[in-house]
This record gives C-alpha cells, sequence and structure tokens, in this order.
C-alpha cells in the first residue's frame, strides 16, 4: 500500500543540504582539519522554499 508523503518544497539553491562544511586545507593544534561551516544564503539553514508563517497585527 502507497505512503501518503507531505510535500515539503526543497530549496533551489542547496538541494536540500543547507549546511556544508568545507576544509581550509590547514590543520589545528591538535592535528584535526580546519573547516568552515557554509550555510544556504536562500533558505538561511533551512533546507526548504517555504518560509514559516509571519503574523501580521491588525486592529489596534
Amino acid at each position: 500500500m502507497p505512503q501518503h508523503v507531505p510535500n515539503t518544497p526543497v530549496c533551489r539553491d542547496c538541494d536540500g543540504f543547507p549546511v556544508v562544511a568545507i576544509t581550509t586545507g590547514g590543520r589545528d593544534r591538535d592535528g584535526s582539519r580546519t573547516t568552515l561551516r557554509i550555510t544556504c544564503r536562500a533558505c538561511h539553514g533551512t533546507g526548504r522554499t517555504v518560509r514559516r508563517p509571519s503574523f501580521a497585527r491588525s486592529g489596534r
């Protein structure tokens, strides 16, 4: 029987991988590699294109 999967739109720019680690080629004092964590600029690290609903204040 087929399962129902919710349609969650994936970010076009990062294809659902919003955070990546890039090595700089250097090493720290303990011998581990120096890495930079880079987030997607389009989705701001969420991996989805739909933004959270914002609430508008109306009235007084």
